[in-house]
């Protein structure tokens, strides 16, 4: 049976007397279905919107107006490290896969980490290729990982600027602080990108490329998105608890209507049946969104510190889910747990190193020089939670000879020696390349010549099925005449017999033979044919034995 869950962050450590948080907890593993209940729970953590981020075997959360992270081991249950930063954080964003080893970005106030620039939101794509990040200027920036992650100063970001802290590109068709930021879920070069802002409007972006493929005017600020799992709508929550679906496909197109040339210049208002309210005494302000892994149902965490349950199906508010007591500022489903075939990580991380500040690498100057900027004793821990996949040889040999090298504590004997004598082959060339030169010749020759022999034999042998085929054609054709002769030969005999029995009949009754002689004649004439026709058949006969 399908297990899913979700964990969520609450904003300060006040709680409600009526509510079912845990004392001092601030992030709850809650199991949503199919039975509704507390899994576990973290203490001493209070953090704001968009600084939560999950992994498979740990959870950060940046804690709010603090420049320090808690990081909590989901194994132990446990708070497991406290992280300080020179800078208060606003925004965390975990890269790569989540079911292994990742890299956590964080955006800060002054951007002295990976973001140069004060940060409210942080996403990264699917591919782990792009992060985007929306700042209160109103702009979006495009960073290329690889280049964020690079030690050498000799990287760019890939568009043609030397250094790899600056951003692919920006994107600034807003006109206000950028609220929400969410990235699709497809892994190909159309993936789309979703933004929204306190001027009111949702844009809907092909990131990769810096186009805007559609604008969608909304009634209210957006303060948090989530995208359907099939990239079809997205959902917006607004200040007063209700809920807007803006659907893609309700736009009359022949194409994907967010890729239509004719619509992406004039933006649309989405119909005002699709805005979901909630009762009166429940509203409050939707602080965070996320969807169920089959896209029927959405979870939505309220300034009250509720979380609602929403049936999209029907566009209505469902029921109340939890009361942590406190204004839910996070909201992440996790993967759905027990199926049949599951994918187990390569990696495990066991315990987070604290990162160590160096002022050296956020200087100036620090791409002044060629010199590559890796800091010393730098490191990477990680746990093999699997035996390492082997590459799949036909040869078992191959294989053992492999799984030796790889296992060996140094470089083996065997295999040092063949490199050696490769190194010595290739010390001349240009004897070593005549000789293969001329052997291949040879070979090129002697390919030839088999083709031309073969090509002969096949010729000589298609000439005989040739000869071989008119012969019998000739044959059955021989065939089919006799037996028809035989055959009129046949039908003349009873001709004959038949006008024998007819003379005898009437000598017998004593009738008139006047017209005697003429059957006679035909009689004697048929008997003539007869003989004829005989003779010849016995004469094929003879032919056919000869």
């Amino acid at each position: 049976m399908l297990t899913e869950s979700f964990v969520s962050s609450v904003l300060g450590s006040e709680k409600s007397p009526n509510s079912s948080a845990t004392k001092d907890a601030g992030i709850y593993h809650y199991e949503y279905q199919p039975l509704p209940g507390l899994k576990s729970s973290y203490k001493k953590s209070s953090a704001g919107t968009n600084c939560l981020a999950v992994s498979a075997s740990h959870i950060f959360a940046a804690q709010a107006d603090k420049a320090v992270v808690h990081v909590y081991n989901r194994d132990r249950g446990n708070q497991e490290a406290l992280v300080p930063f020179p800078e208060k954080l606003r925004s965390l964003a975990l890269i790569g896969s989540q079911d292994g080893a990742g890299i956590l970005a964080l955006g800060t106030e002054g951007g002295r980490l990976i973001l140069w620039e004060s940060t409210t939101c942080l996403v990264a794509d699917p591919t782990s290729n792009f992060l985007l990040s929306g700042s209160p200027d109103s702009n979006i920036h495009i960073w290329s990982l690889p280049a964020l992650l690079s030690f050498s100063s000799s990287v760019g970001n890939g568009c043609g600027q030397l250094s790899p802290f600056s951003p692919v590109r920006t994107l600034s068709n807003h006109r206000a602080e950028i609220t929400a930021l969410v990235v699709g879920h497809s892994s190909n070069s159309t993936n789309i990108a979703i933004s929204g802002s306190r001027d009111n409007t949702c844009i809907v972006w092909d990131y990769q490329n810096g186009t805007l493929l559609h604008t969608f005017l909304l009634p209210a600020t957006p303060l948090c998105l989530a995208i359907d799992p099939a990239d079809r709508a997205f959902y917006a929550g607004y200040e007063d608890g209700s809920i807007k679906l803006v659907d893609f496909y309700k736009q009359a197109s022949m194409s994907h209507p967010i890729y239509d040339p004719a619509l992406q210049a004039t933006p649309t208002q989405p119909p005002p049946s699709d805005r979901w309210v909630l009762p009166a005494e429940a509203a409050s302000a939707a602080l965070c969104l996320d969807v169920s892994y089959d896209g029927t149902t959405l979870l939505s965490g309220h300034q009250s510190g509720k979380i609602q349950i929403w049936d999209i199906a029907k566009g209505r508010y469902t029921s109340h889910l939890v009361d942590f007591g406190a204004p839910i500022t996070n909201l992440y489903m996790l993967t759905p747990s027990g199926f049949l075939i599951t994918h187990k990580p390569n990696l495990k991380v066991k315990n987070i190193v604290k990162p160590r500040y160096e002022s050296s690498l956020n200087s100036n100057n620090l791409h002044s020089s060629n010199d590559s900027v890796v800091p010393e004793s730098y490191s990477f821990t990680a746990q093999f939670a699997s035996t390492l996949p082997l590459p799949r040889f036909s040869s078992r040999d191959l294989l053992a000879d492999f799984d030796f090298a790889l296992t060996h504590p140094s470089f083996p004997t065997a295999l040092l020696e063949e490199g050696i004598a490769e190194l010595a082959a290739l010390s001349s060339p240009s004897s070593i390349t005549s000789s293969a030169l001329a052997t291949a010749n040879e070979e090129k020759d002697l390919e030839i010549a088999n083709l031309r022999a073969q090509l002969s034999q096949a010729r000589i042998a298609q000439q005989v099925y040739t000869d071989k085929a008119l012969d019998l054609n000739a044959e059955l054709l021989k065939r089919d005449g006799l037996a028809k002769a035989r055959e009129k030969a046949k039908r003349r005999r009873r001709t004959r017999k038949f006008h024998e029995e007819e003379i005898r009949r009437k000598k017998a009754m004593g009738e008139d033979l006047g017209g005697r002689n003429v059957a006679m004649v035909g009689i004697e004439g048929s008997e003539e044919e007869d003989e004829e026709e005989g003779l010849s058949s016995s004469t094929n006969e003879m032919t056919e034995s000869d």
